[in-house]
């Protein structure tokens, strides 16, 4: 599809829930390494409520069902991961306040709020070794497309591969925040698995604008 309309919201949600679903394992592993192997779990709560929230809500409009995602997650998943993403759909809430379709611009907005969002409420920066460390090359990915005039697909495959290869890149950073800070030499090599949950998020989105 070339652009994401309201009625296609619950799709994206309902991917990104089934998305989550299907990788929580795969997070649990990755996230025991240095972490407390509760990030799997935690990020399929927090999606699976935010699609329940989306599907609920009486006044569908972009912004609204991004806001009752966010609001769902952050009553689902009160973690830290969980607290940073939620924020990351509210702040994009707000950059997409009162449109009614995202293209190539729209969507690098949401990733430039969403990015921003959690830079501050998180108190990193990349280089951190955290999600920030894909957010980030997403975001700047999807404003050089929206510059270039990419059609959405277009924009949202570059953005996947600037994703990839960010968190290929986590594999050489030391982690400064969380529980993998105290493992610092330890998550050397590792990719990050929060950085991971960003890599994810853009995959499912694309798959769901590839699908149409």
């Amino acid at each position: 599809m070339d652009q994401i309309n309201t009625e296609h919201m619950v799709d994206v949600f309902a991917g990104l829930a089934a998305f989550f679903a299907d990788k929580r394992d795969f997070l649990i592993a990755l996230d025991g390494k240095v972490g407390d192997s509760d990030l799997g779990l935690t990020m399929s709560k927090a999606f699976a409520a935010a699609h329940e929230a989306v599907v609920a809500e009486p006044d569908p409009a972009i912004a609204t069902y991004l806001k009752d995602a966010g609001m769902a997650m952050a009553k689902a998943a009160p973690s830290t991961m969980g607290t940073l993403m939620a924020t990351g759909f509210l702040r994009a809430s707000k950059a997409l306040d009162g449109v009614d379709a995202i293209r190539t611009v729209e969507m690098a907005a949401f990733w430039r709020a969403y990015s921003d969002g959690v830079a501050q409420r998180g108190k990193a920066k990349v280089g951190d070794k955290t999600v920030l460390d894909v957010l980030e090359p997403i975001a700047s990915s999807l404003e050089a497309s929206a510059e270039k005039k990419r059609t959405l697909p277009e924009a949202m495959e570059k953005a996947v591969e600037a994703a990839s290869d960010a968190l290929e890149n986590t594999k050489t950073m030391v982690a400064q925040h969380g529980k993998a800070a105290a493992f610092q030499e330890k998550s050397k090599g590792l990719q990050d698995a929060g950085a991971t949950v960003g890599l994810f998020i853009i995959q499912s989105m694309t798959a769901t604008v590839r699908a149409g």
